[in-house]
């Protein structure tokens, strides 16, 4: 499967908020996250994609093999599943979406540069 987004829907690209990946929101739409499906369940919930990504990110970077990159150590991505990350997302998950998301074993930290300290 190509990660190709053609520029006609550069627009309708979204970061998750708990992993940064970037994909249309057609694609997370029909597939969920690559990463956060067992939690989060994106796919085919719309109201779930718009409180668990978000439109505004800074920068991009490509992984083809996150277990054995710097930048994937560097940007808390080892583990995950290669494709397009954003450096910085900018948005909060609603509290109740973080208990889910800690419920599973994963711990939240906000990818928008922001501590949960600060938050709460």
């Amino acid at each position: 499967m190509s990660a190709y987004v053609p520029p006609s829907q550069h627009r309708s690209l979204r970061a998750c908020m708990v992993c940064s990946i970037v994909q249309p929101a057609s694609k997370f739409r029909s597939m969920g996250c690559p990463n956060c499906e067992e939690f989060l369940e994106l796919a085919g919930h719309d109201e779930s994609i718009q409180d668990c990504t978000s439109q505004v990110f800074e920068g991009l970077v490509t992984l083809s093999d996150p277990s054995a990159s710097w930048v994937a150590k560097w940007q808390r991505l080892d583990g995950y599943q290669p494709g397009v990350y954003a450096v910085k997302v900018v948005g909060l998950l609603p509290p109740d979406v973080v208990d889910t998301v800690e419920a599973a074993g994963v711990k939240y930290i906000p990818r928008d540069g922001t501590s949960m300290d600060e938050v709460q």
